[in-house]
C-alpha cells in the first residue's frame, strides 16, 4: 500500500508527499501516529502532493510524520439507527449516547453522488399544510421543494423552523431531518428539547456542527445530513422533510476553507467555487421516483443586505422565499414577515386553486396600496383620505393584524398558547376580511 508523509502544516491545511500511486479527491488519509488522526484530501498537486484538511483539528500530527491511504471516504451510518440520534459530520454521537456500529447501520460515503433519474415522472402537487397562516397562504408548502427563510441575526428564523418541524413532523408522515450549520450551541439544544418534550424524536434525524466547530466540519455538516435523507429517499423509498439552519453559514464555512487554502476569491469576496458548492448541495435535496425530499432552509443575511451575493446565489435555488424583517419585528408582528418582498413560485391555480390564488392577487393589491398610503398619510393624515383609500387601508391594517400568530414553540416562553391553522380556516378568514 502507498505511503506518503507529512511535509507542511499550516493552521488546518496539511500538505502531504506520496512517492508512488497516491490518494484521490475526497479521499480520508490517516497519520500514523497514537491517535491515527484523519486527514480529508481537498484537492491534488503534480509530483504526488495531496493538499489535505485536518478535519478534527488534531493538534498531535507534526511535520514528517507517515501518511497511509484508507480506500474510503468520509463515511457516516445510515437508516433505523440513527433515527433518534444526534449526531456530528462523521456520525459520531453528540447525544451521550453509545456510537452506531457498523453492525446496527449501514455506512455511507457523503461526497458520493447518488445515480442520476432519468424517467422521473413529476408527480401531481401535493400541498402540506403547515398550521401557519402567512406561509400556507402565500408561500404553500409544496412536497418536493424547496422553501428558504431569510433575515438578518435575531428576526425569528430558527423560531419559524422550530414550529415548522413541531406542526408538521406531529402529522407523522414521513422523516424530518435536521441539520445545524454554524449556528449557536443554544439554538441546537432547544429544539432537541423541544422534539424530546412533544415525543417527535421517534420521527426526526439531527445532525449539529455548530459554530464552536471547525470551518472544515460546518462546510461538511449539512453534506452529511444530506447523504443520510439520500439513503431514507433511494433504499426505503421515504418522503423526507429536511430543514437546514443556516444555509449562509455554509458558504461562509466554505469561504473560510478557501482563505486558509490561499484561493483567489471571486468579485463578491466569496470562495471562486461558491456557485459550484450551494448548486452541488441544493442538487442533491431533490426528489426522485424513489421518494421525495421537501427541504426548509434558513438563510442568514449579513447586515440584513439582501443583495449579499451569497444570499442571492442561495435564493436562485429556492421555489419560494419567505423573507423577515426587522422593521416588522419592532412592530411586535410574529412570525415577523415582511408580505411586499416574500414570493413564491408555487402560487399558482394549478398548485392551490383559482380561489386561493385569486384571494392572493386581492391581498398583494391591497397591501401595494397600503404601502403607497402610509406615506401620504404621514403627511396630510388618514382623515383627508377618500372614502374608498380609507376603507382599503383598514382592510389592509386587518391582514397584516390577521397574519400574525402565536408559536407553539414559544408558548412557554411567552404564557401564549399556540395557535395552528388549516388552510381552509385562513382563506375563510382572509374573505370575511376582504369582503367586510
Amino acid at each position: 500500500m502507498s505511503q506518503g508523509y507529512i511535509t507542511a502544516i499550516k493552521d488546518l491545511v496539511v500538505i502531504t508527499q506520496f512517492d508512488e500511486d497516491g490518494p484521490s479527491v475526497g479521499e480520508v488519509v490517516a497519520v500514523d501516529n497514537p491517535s491515527k488522526t484523519k486527514l480529508l484530501v481537498n484537492h491534488l498537486e503534480s509530483g504526488g502532493v495531496a493538499t489535505c484538511l485536518n478535519i478534527r483539528n488534531d493538534r498531535s500530527i507534526e511535520k514528517g510524520m507517515k501518511v497511509g491511504l484508507t480506500g474510503k471516504g468520509i463515511e457516516i451510518p445510515v437508516g433505523e439507527a440513527t433515527i433518534g440520534r444526534v449526531l456530528d459530520f462523521v456520525g459520531d454521537p453528540l447525544d451521550g449516547k453509545p456510537k452506531i456500529t457498523q453492525k446496527q447501520a449501514k455506512r455511507k460515503n457523503i461526497l458520493k453522488l447518488p445515480p442520476r433519474s432519468t424517467n422521473f415522472k413529476v408527480a401531481e402537487p401535493e400541498i402540506l399544510e403547515t398550521g401557519i397562516k402567512v406561509i400556507d397562504f402565500f408561500t404553500p408548502f409544496v412536497k418536493g421543494r424547496k422553501i428558504g427563510i431569510v433575515g438578518g441575526a435575531g428576526v425569528g428564523k430558527t423560531v419559524l423552523t422550530m414550529e415548522l418541524i413541531n406542526n408538521i413532523a406531529k402529522s407523522g408522515e414521513g422523516l424530518s431531518f435536521f441539520a445545524g450549520i454554524g449556528e449557536r450551541i443554544r439554538e441546537g439544544h432547544e429544539l432537541w428539547d423541544t422534539l424530546r418534550e412533544n415525543n417527535l424524536l421517534k420521527n426526526t434525524c439531527m445532525f449539529f456542527g455548530q459554530m464552536n466547530e471547525n470551518p472544515v466540519q460546518r462546510a461538511l455538516i449539512g453534506i452529511s445530513a444530506v447523504a443520510g435523507a439520500e439513503y431514507f429517499r433511494d433504499q426505503q423509498n421515504k418522503n423526507v422533510l429536511f430543514f437546514a439552519d443556516n444555509m449562509y453559514r455554509f458558504v461562509q464555512a466554505s469561504n473560510e476553507l478557501s482563505t486558509i487554502l490561499d484561493q483567489i476569491p471571486n468579485e463578491g469576496g466569496y470562495e471562486a467555487s461558491i456557485f459550484s458548492d450551494v448548486k452541488t448541495l441544493q442538487d442533491r435535496l431533490s426528489s426522485n421516483e424513489k421518494g421525495s425530499i421537501t427541504s426548509v432552509q434558513t438563510i442568514y443575511v449579513p447586515a440584513d443586505d439582501l443583495s449579499d451575493p451569497a444570499v442571492q446565489m442561495i435564493q436562485h435555488e429556492l421555489d419560494s422565499i419567505i423573507v423577515l424583517s426587522r422593521k416588522v419585528a419592532e412592530q411586535g408582528i410574529r412570525p415577523a414577515v415582511d408580505l411586499s418582498l416574500t414570493t413564491s413560485s408555487l402560487l399558482t391555480p394549478d398548485i392551490v386553486g383559482e380561489r386561493h390564488y385569486n384571494l392572493s392577487v386581492e391581498v398583494m393589491v391591497l397591501l401595494q396600496k397600503y404601502e403607497s398610503l402610509k406615506n401620504i398619510i404621514a403627511i396630510i393624515g388618514e382623515n383627508e383620505l377618500s372614502a374608498k383609500d380609507r376603507s382599503d387601508y383598514a382592510r389592509a391594517k386587518k391582514l397584516i393584524t390577521n397574519f400574525t400568530q402565536n408559536m407553539n414553540v414559544m408558548a412557554k416562553h411567552t404564557g401564549a398558547k399556540g395557535e395552528v391553522y388549516t388552510r381552509e380556516e385562513t382563506l375563510k378568514g382572509i374573505e370575511d376580511i376582504i369582503n367586510s
